[in-house]
């Protein structure tokens, strides 16, 4: 009786191998090699009745059947029964790594398909209560603390403080900028007072950076003064006093 395929899509030749062990309930390990090989070759035929394209991988498998089905129609020699290997333990090799494969690939598909019905909400809760955090309890916190232990970790904190301490550069003396000095402050009020010919006492000395500065202003005009550089005058009495440069533009 011929057999009758009900073609379909094959991922590949190891592929209709399964199919057809299947259908024939046997197993991997015990092929029939002869059996298998003709159901494939029919199927290969049937392939070609419809005009199917035959890719090279299921014309390679079918001479690898045709090969295996040779060696077990040949009779074996007395001496090598017990040392030949089996022509089709390549072959169950294949197809067991194929089928673990092919099993973990439904595996995967099937925890695909789970996902794809797992819905999650977002998440709604507000700013406020994201941002509370429950106030520490200090007396918990050092409840299992001795006034001893509590000692030593002030004595580590002091050391540590103690540590960052340069020993040569803590002993160094404080480095001061130079204050200006008298003459440079007369060349300076020379040159102010020439371009700004009559400006206020009281607005001069509140451009002083500090008091020592201050205190060589207020000698540098009383020496400009002297010189006749530069006259003061004041109108009334506790009136700001006013200078005047006599020096030409």
């Amino acid at each position: 009786m011929d057999l009758e395929f009900k073609l379909q899509v094959f991922e590949g030749p190891l592929d209709l191998l399964l199919h057809l062990l299947d259908k024939n309930k046997v197993s991997i390990y015990d092929i029939p090699i002869v059996e298998i090989t003709n159901q494939y070759m029919d199927y290969i035929r049937q392939m070609q009745k419809h005009d199917l394209n035959i890719v090279s991988e299921f014309m390679v498998m079918a001479a690898t059947l045709l090969d295996i089905k040779s060696k077990m129609l040949l009779p074996a020699e007395e001496s090598e029964e017990q040392d030949e290997e089996d022509p089709r333990a390549e072959l169950v090799q294949q197809l067991l790594e194929y089928k673990l494969y092919k099993c973990m690939a439904f595996e995967l598909k099937d925890r695909q398909v789970d996902a794809q019905r797992v819905f999650y909400k977002e998440p709604t809760v507000p700013d406020e209560v994201l941002a509370y955090q429950p106030p520490v309890d200090t007396k918990e916190l050092v409840a299992d603390l001795t006034l001893n232990q509590l000692n030593d970790i002030f004595k580590s904190v002091l050391k540590r403080q103690k540590d960052k301490i340069d020993p040569i550069r803590s002993k160094f003396g404080e480095i001061r900028k130079e204050e200006v000095s008298l003459d440079d402050k007369m060349v300076y009020l020379t040159g102010y007072a020439s371009s700004h010919r009559m400006f206020s006492f009281r607005q001069l000395l509140e451009k002083q950076s500090s008091k020592m500065e201050v205190i060589v202003t207020f000698l540098a005009i009383l020496e400009l003064m002297k010189a006749g550089t530069i006259v003061i005058s004041q109108e009334h009495t506790f009136d700001d006093i006013r200078i005047e440069s006599k020096v030409a533009a």
